[in-house]
């Protein structure tokens, strides 16, 4: 049977005082002891912070000893000295990973956040394949304590946790965000609810935006030479970088938008991102005469001089790569650097006689039921640009669809783009590329992809993991996507 034993007021606290430090009340966190069979087993309300090294295996694999001296470094150097600094407990260790005890929330976030940083900072200049990178999980919650080691659901929730962050990412438990409001200044983004395995009940995430580029973009309008308005934006500080329009761009929704918001936000940070709506999408004009190779490649170059820009890298995303390509080709003087993601240089009703077949009955889809309340039509794209969306992305590329262009317009775009042909202009691209491509996309096979790529003199490619053709935040695809793009722009 269970006793509860006695305790004086300095036994209820979490953690002793140390000599000279003052806790606020607010972050004391209580304790209670119990004596089960002859042990004190102790109960206190805890912030559990789990990290790990993502992709520990596959380092060793290449490099045992040399990856075991970069964790060791980096411990040494960074990750001890900043928990000990925000008085934390180093719990247990595991190889490449690490159980920590806070007496505060804020206190284990600050540390969690400082040590990302920090890390980010050394891997600056190490190979991408090479760097060690911590994937950080925080709960608060109840734990028990038996001698020096901690158990409990507050333990595994922060475990759980770890797993489902980013490489360089920190996700949190609802229950550690209620305590950081007002506190921090970095914001947290909602994941929702998620099943956390060999957790009974669903925990509510959010990932700690710690980077996060805080600034409003600014919306301009220029026209192209036959007269068709197009709206252009610029968000971020730095040399520029200029985004190609594809189908199904909307300046405002797609910064506010967790299938776009995270790409943008990455480009901007280092650079000023200067990105459009295409003729006939978003904030451009919807009704126009003409939607062509020829138009779009015109209203890229409308933009680029209406801001003045002499010299830029170029990406290009999805139908998008097309249009970057014959730019380029046009103007070689201009282009620094190519950039294509999830592109082709062939559209899909010319790969193949069932392709053809398969879009024809698309694009009457397309007339007949995008613009209605129900997103039943919209759900068919949506489930082949993001199959493994959550329920709340793919509401809202469900949305996204209906608000950005018309269904005749959304038709003619779709009818243009599976007949593009750049397949002659590759080979006269003579500017640094590279190309990236999901392997299992479901919109643009990997081989349209590598084919493009093949046709590029000197072009590197890169296949990133994943089935989605818009690659989302807590994807691999993400951090491998921006760490390619920054090598590749700084050689």
């Amino acid at each position: 049977m269970l006793a509860l034993r006695e305790l004086s007021l300095d036994r209820l606290l979490c953690r002793p005082e140390r000599r000279g430090q003052k806790q606020q009340p607010s972050e004391r966190f209580v304790s209670l002891a119990q004596v089960v069979g002859g042990r004190v087993l102790e109960r206190r309300l805890a912030a559990i912070l789990a990290a790990d090294v993502a992709g520990y295996s596959r380092l060793m694999g290449m490099d045992e000893e040399g990856t075991h001296a970069q964790l060791k470094g980096h411990r040494h150097a960074l990750v001890d000295p900043k928990i000990e600094e925000h008085r934390g407990r180093i719990v247990k260790t595991t190889g490449d990973g690490l159980l920590v005890e806070f007496a505060s929330v804020v206190d284990a976030v600050r540390c969690a956040v400082e040590v990302q940083r920090g890390m980010s900072e050394r891997n600056a200049r190490v190979r991408v394949d090479k760097r060690i990178e911590f994937r950080v999980g925080i709960n608060l919650g109840d734990v028990m304590i038996e001698g020096n080691d901690i158990y409990g659901d507050g333990v595994n929730i922060a475990a759980r946790l770890e797993g489902i962050a980013e490489p360089g990412g920190i996700c949190i438990s609802r229950q550690a965000r209620d305590h950081l409001v007002e506190k921090l200044a970095f914001t947290c983004e909602k994941m929702g609810l998620r099943n956390l395995k060999n957790i009974a009940k669903p925990v509510e995430v959010y990932s700690v935006n710690f980077s996060s580029v805080s600034m409003a973009q600014e919306i301009n309008y220029c026209r192209a030479p036959d007269g068709v308005r197009l709206a252009y934006a610029t968000v971020g500080q730095g040399p520029p970088l200029v985004k190609t329009a594809n189908w199904m761009n909307h300046l405002d929704y797609d910064w506010e938008s967790p299938i776009w918001h995270h790409l943008l936000e990455g480009l901007a940070k280092d650079h000023t991102l200067v990105r459009y709506d295409a003729r006939g999408n978003g904030l451009s004009d919807w009704d126009v005469d003409e939607v062509s190779l020829d138009a779009w490649v015109s209203d890229l170059e409308t933009v680029v001089d209406a801001m003045g820009i002499e010299r830029f890298p170029l990406l290009g995303v999805s139908q998008g790569c097309a249009i970057s390509v014959a730019y380029t080709v046009r103007h070689p003087e201009r282009v620094s650097h190519l950039i294509l993601y999830g592109g082709f240089a062939l559209g899909g009703a010319k790969r193949s006689p069932q392709e053809h077949e398969k879009r024809k009955a698309m694009g009457t889809l397309m007339r007949l039921g995008w613009g209605m309340d129900d997103p039943a039509f919209r759900q068919m794209f949506t489930s082949q640009f993001i199959p493994e969306g959550t329920k709340e992305q793919a509401d809202w590329f469900n949305d996204l669809q209906r608000k950005t262009t018309s269904p005749e317009c959304a038709a003619r775009y779709f009818d243009v783009v599976g007949n593009l042909d750049v397949r002659e202009l590759l080979p006269q691209v003579q500017v640094p590329t590279l190309v990236m491509h999901a392997r299992d996309d479901l919109i643009v096979p990997i081989d349209a992809g590598r084919q493009m790529a093949a046709g590029i003199p000197g072009a590197r490619f890169v296949a990133l993991p994943g089935r989605n053709h818009l690659f989302l935040k807590h994807e691999p695809a993400t951090a491998r996507f921006f760490d390619e793009i920054s090598l590749f722009l700084t050689r």
